[in-house]
């Protein structure tokens, strides 16, 4: 019997997302500090199987039909592979998607697609090697580079690259990013930088929105809204018109600080250590690690599960006062 994970504001999660680990081997400035973070130990991360379980629950007991996996990095997670093509086994073969930095990715894509992967998202935030080391304190922009290649020849579609705009560090990348991807027939998403970084060192302020955004965009290329409805996607679209020599295209804006889609959130999320979080910006979390290594059944983690989700807020509240960002990074909880 299928529970769907509703909550008290009639939306329903479909789309789970799994962090495979806190760790990762980029420094991104937005993300976490130079030195890095205090990773969980092995011990605390869930196993392969039991991240094959936990998703087998939310597939088969509460209807979740989308997958991503991210991390940290997933891709240091050594049973990626064996954790996707449990995921595509399951009953409903709920479709499979991986947030990435990239590196390395080139040398595991064929036996990832083979697995099961559908599509892939990978993190993009300069074409220009000096900033891309500047924003990741790591040059490697060439191996992103390779990997994205890689995924093309795959023929994983849409192949989507998001961007996070930095105010004073990588605005000049906008266009150059733009002109890339539609070259290419990728789908670029840009990203207003959320508070979920280092604590102390976001500011509203600082902050590009969307509309600055847009603006840059619309100095070089002509934007016309999608028509089709935005559904629970996150990222506004925009038709970019073909010239120049520039072929057209589409290109999305995600505004989770000046035009959150909370109303329409149809997501769920698990954390490496096994903490199932209703909302990105949650700062309470229900322990399904310690149900699982305590032996509960199944029908006790669906209760766990189900009693979480009921208690989703309306919304993330960054525009409140009351806001407290969470203790938690975006490395640790998952994008």
């Amino acid at each position: 019997m299928v529970i769907g994970l509703a909550d008290a504001h009639g939306r329903v999660a479909r789309d789970l997302r799994v962090s495979l680990t806190d760790r990762c081997n980029l420094r991104c400035t937005y993300c976490m500090p130079a030195e890095g973070l205090q990773w969980l130990p092995t011990e605390e991360t869930l196993s392969d199987d039991e991240v094959i379980r936990l998703i087998r629950v939310a597939v088969e007991r509460l209807g979740v039909n989308r997958v991503r996996f991210t991390g940290g990095e997933p891709l240091l997670r050594p049973g990626l592979e064996r954790i996707i093509a449990a995921t595509v086994a399951l009953q409903g073969s709920p479709e499979t998607a991986l947030t990435t930095n990239g590196l390395g990715l080139d040398k595991r894509i064929d036996r990832l697609k083979d697995a099961g992967l559908n599509r892939v998202n990978i993190s993009l935030d300069s074409l220009d090697p000096a900033r891309y080391a500047q924003l990741t304190r790591r040059d490697r922009l060439g191996d992103v580079l390779t990997s994205i290649e890689a995924v093309d020849r795959a023929g994983l579609r849409p192949l989507k690259v998001n961007s996070v705009v930095m105010r004073g560090t990588n605005e000049s990348d906008v266009v150059p990013l733009a002109e890339y991807c539609l070259s290419r027939g990728y789908q670029l998403r840009f990203i207003e930088q959320m508070p979920l970084g280092p604590k102390h060192e976001w500011s509203r302020a600082d902050m590009v929105r969307a509309a600055e955004i847009l603006e840059l965009l619309g100095q070089r290329f002509t934007l016309t809204p999608a028509s089709e409805p935005r559904g629970t996607a996150p990222a506004e679209l925009w038709d970019v018109a073909a010239d120049d020599g520039q072929p057209g295209g589409r290109v999305g804006v995600i505004a989770s600080v000046t035009n959150p889609f909370c109303a329409a959130c149809d997501r769920t999320r698990l954390t490496s250590d096994g903490q199932v979080r209703s909302c990105l910006f949650s700062r309470a979390e229900t322990d399904l690690r310690a149900l699982l290594r305590g032996g509960a059944s199944d029908d006790d983690i669906v209760e766990a599960w189900v009693g979480t989700h009921l208690a989703k807020p309306r919304a993330h509240g960054i525009d409140d006062e009351s806001f407290v960002q969470p203790e938690r990074t975006m490395s640790a909880i998952g994008g």
